[in-house]
């Protein structure tokens, strides 16, 4: 006897999240699974999640896709950072890039040297330093084996949803179509049952994955697992969306354009851009949200406007009794940062490592929960950074979000940058150094003191340090195609 009791699993709801979770265990754990989803035509996904960061190729790798073939099949685009406008002060812009600045030591970090040579009055700007920041700009990019770019994708989250049902069919995993209507528990634990579907159709199942979006049908309708409101932090809780033509080449970053009341995402893919205007209702109507949005996009409307309502914050639990909510019934932080897609990814990565063969316990549970709490604070904490440091006077939401009293961990961290220039990424942490240097320097926080390690360098030889990785940086994006021409050449999307 292998003892194992949980088999059957059961996604309820489709889209992106639904998809990716049963792509990856029909891969990884097939053999050992029967897999159902269910999801039905009737009810749309929010299907805007198009921006992803680099984690996504580690998903894609586990799932064996080919790249060029899912970038084609999903119209994609890559991604080499974000473009913050008009973040830290009205016409302000910086590059988040995913690359690393310079080179660093056991002692300290590259910034320290920058910091050095501009009080001594050279070093130019720290994105010289980062090959993808510098490639994101001239809109150039290469990839191959021995590629040191560090990217990620802008896709089509509708089309992904659709590209990972075709393979995993091909693994056997079975769709059902239909409504949710009832969800069966046992009557002496609450352990869900099964799920009876409008048509009568009743699936049952060991493990539950909950993908039902916002409504959060199982963990929070039949578990009543309840939810931590963030919204003190992140007041933004609308967002306008809207697809719009393009015949300009795609840059290889997405653009986050603030307005007086939050911000525009615009996400170019081979075809067409998306864009969203998300802002807070305390400071800006539906209606003016709207016109905001048909005022800053460019291009022709493919579609109309979609309102999106969503608060900001986390399930209690994410994994409660034998349901497990990935996606939007999970939590959300918000569309900045483009981390949403990430965390189911690697919640699913959790799942596989944990995956309850001998039936669902406390213990597993709990780990699953510790682990997905620790990282959605810390990403929490670096979405809030952008709105708290800001020198934006010019609208009562910039006054709230910029003297809104943060988290203490993310006030550590301010303090810590501010008295000494020393940023850190915690264990197990998804930002990395760099990128929270790139946002605090690029908001405008400056640190007053430094490390002093580029002392022990004479000037002038730490001047010629910096020339040199200035110069081969340089050299390295100018030999590179430009991001539409490498596109053209390896994924094109079918006509």
């Amino acid at each position: 006897m292998n003892g194992q009791v949980v088999k059957r699993v059961v996604v309820a709801g489709g889209g992106s999240a639904g998809w990716m979770a049963a792509a990856a265990l029909s891969r990884q754990l097939g053999p050992l699974l029967d897999i159902v989803l269910v999801e039905s035509d009737e009810i749309g996904t929010v299907g805007v999640g198009e921006s992803t960061v680099p984690t996504a190729r580690t998903f894609n790798a586990l799932l064996n896709l080919d790249e060029a073939e899912f970038m084609a099949a999903t119209q994609a685009t890559f991604k080499l950072g974000i473009s913050f406008e008009n973040w830290g002060e009205i016409g302000d812009r910086y590059i988040h890039s995913f690359g690393q600045i310079g080179k660093s030591t056991w002692l300290g970090h590259f910034h320290h040297f920058w910091l050095q040579a501009k009080a001594q009055g050279f070093g130019g700007d720290l994105g010289d330093y980062c090959l993808e920041l510098k490639a994101a700009e001239q809109h150039r990019f290469h990839t191959d084996d021995n590629s040191p770019l560090n990217y990620a994708y802008h896709i089509d989250a509708t089309l992904y949803g659709r590209y990972l049902r075709g393979k995993c069919e091909d693994k056997g995993v079975r769709r059902v179509e239909g409504k949710i209507v009832d969800v069966r528990q046992r009557s002496d634990d609450g352990f869900i049952e099964a799920l009876v579907l409008e048509s009568g159709e009743v699936i049952e199942g060991d493990l539950f994955i909950d993908c039902t979006g916002f409504r959060g049908l199982l963990i929070n309708g039949a578990l009543g697992v309840g939810f931590e409101d963030w919204g003190r932090w992140l007041p933004n809780d609308r967002a306008w969306a809207v697809q719009t033509s393009t015949d300009v080449g795609p840059g290889p970053y997405t653009r986050a354009i603030a307005h007086k009341a939050g911000w525009l995402w615009g996400i170019p893919l081979q075809r067409r851009v998306g864009n969203g205007l998300v802002f807070s209702s305390q400071f800006m109507s539906d209606e003016d949200g709207l016109r905001q949005l048909e005022q800053m996009i460019e291009g022709e409307m493919l579609i109309d406007p979609k309102l999106i309502r969503f608060c900001a914050g986390r399930r209690h639990k994410a994994w409660s009794k034998n349901c497990v909510s990935l996606g939007l019934a999970a939590g959300f932080i918000e569309p900045l940062e483009s981390t949403s897609i990430h965390m189911i990814m690697i919640a699913i990565h959790r799942l596989l490592q944990l995956f309850p063969f001998q039936g669902c316990t406390e213990a597993l549970s709990d780990r699953f929960n510790n682990l997905a709490d620790d990282e959605i604070l810390k990403i929490r904490d670096f979405i809030v950074l952008h709105y708290n440091v800001t020198e934006r006077t010019d609208s009562p939401y910039w006054d709230h979000v910029r003297t809104t009293e943060v988290p203490d961990t993310l006030a550590h961290r301010l303090a810590l940058f501010r008295e000494s220039g020393h940023v850190f990424q915690a264990p197990g942490e998804l930002f990395q150094v760099d990128s929270w240097l790139q946002v605090m320097l690029g908001q405008r926080l400056q640190p007053r003191a430094h490390h002093h390690m580029g002392r022990l360098m004479p000037p002038e030889q730490l001047r010629g340090a910096l020339t040199d990785l200035k110069g081969n940086i340089a050299s390295a994006v100018e030999r590179m195609p430009t991001h539409q021409a490498f596109i053209d050449r390896y994924c094109p999307s079918p006509a």
